[in-house]
């Protein structure tokens, strides 16, 4: 299991400062956007580090000082020294190569009609929620609304660090359980959505698509217009044929800028698709499977009738505060997933 090291970050500042400071480095602008970007990342996690030790003390020193009149104060202040702490501590676990980046993520409604699409706009409303939370930026690139409610579909980049190591936690199926309001009866129905997580590639990623494996179709956005996306002409559909991804974008009011957004998103998918090859083959060589989260149990369960429940089936961890789950609290359960796949419990 990874930790926290700061004398490793230390001496990783160094080098990252040395490189930065050698002559030719812009030369390959690649190389030295790469080296900014690490050096920038990690001498931010150091201060972090920093900030949290000189915080720390402060609080220690008050706490020796005082003769009890003070200890709700300094109870208090110390809950952001944790929360600080717990995120230093997720960073350290990130070492994939994509880890530290953007994300792309698409919702896709799946079984259960109505109520699927219903569940998959509002797990488009809880990632929003829990991005903000984050400090992370969101951007919506597509929404295709369900034909009597919801949507059936909708894809949004998330940009900040860790982005998409974090986001990795939550790709596969998701499950809610509650009475219908689509059914007369106000009967219990299972619905099912999708998470499909991916890295935001640089726009020159030197990533190759054929064009002839890719089919192009424009169409006219018809998406909720206001809350979620610009109404235009210029909606532009990608259907990657050898292997079957299709991408969507109709945020830009240009069809050539739609396409270009797009072609990224595609890329995007592909890369994470060879990602899921490559995990599946490390587990297999390891005699477990890969844990991607596209296998036909659902990851999470969200249990609205007969009882209030979130689960997690993949770790077990579970709350009853379902309201602020879909109100965006989910790093509790991204931190349980993120240390046992760390620890090595989940393959």
């Amino acid at each position: 299991m990874s930790t926290f090291d700061p004398p490793a970050l230390e001496r990783r500042l160094a080098e990252l400062e040395a490189e930065l400071n050698a002559p030719g480095l812009w030369d390959d602008q690649a190389r030295a956007a790469k080296v900014s970007a690490e050096h920038a990342r990690v001498s931010r996690r150091l201060e972090g580090y920093r900030a949290l030790v000189r915080d720390y003390e402060d609080a220690r020193e008050l706490t020796a000082m005082d003769g009890g009149e003070l200890q709700a104060e300094i109870a208090t202040s110390l809950r952001p020294l944790r929360q600080e702490l717990e995120r230093l501590q997720e960073a350290a676990l990130f070492n994939g190569e994509y880890d530290a980046g953007d994300a792309v993520v698409t919702l896709q409604s799946g079984t259960g009609g109505t109520d699927a699409q219903d569940w998959a706009e509002m797990m488009l409303r809880m990632y929003e929620r829990w991005a903000t939370n984050r400090g992370f930026k969101v951007e919506l690139l597509e929404v295709s609304p369900g034909e009597e409610a919801g949507i059936k579909s909708a894809t949004f980049t998330v940009q900040g660090e860790n982005a998409y190591g974090i986001l990795k936690a939550e790709r596969g199926k998701h499950r809610l359980v509650r009475l219908s309001p689509f059914d007369q009866a106000h009967r219990r129905h299972t619905a099912f959505s999708t998470v499909i997580v991916a890295p935001l590639l640089p726009v020159d990623a030197d990533i190759e698509v054929d064009e002839d494996d890719v089919k192009v179709d424009t169409y006219r956005a018809q998406g909720a217009g206001g809350q979620h996306v610009n109404k235009t002409d210029s909606a532009v559909r990608l259907t990657h044929l050898p292997t079957g991804i299709v991408v969507q974008c109709q945020n830009e009011r240009s069809q050539s800028a739609n396409k270009q957004t797009a072609m990224r998103v595609l890329k995007a998918r592909l890369v994470e698709r060879a990602e899921e090859e490559r995990e599946a083959l490390l587990a297999k060589e390891r005699g477990g499977s890969a844990d991607t989260g596209f296998g036909g149990e659902s990851i999470r369960s969200y249990v609205l009738q007969p009882y209030q429940l979130v689960k997690d089936t993949r770790t077990g961890y579970e709350t009853g505060n379902v309201q602020a789950v879909l109100d965006g609290g989910l790093d509790p359960f991204i931190r349980e997933y993120l240390l046992a796949r760390a620890a090595g419990r989940i393959v």
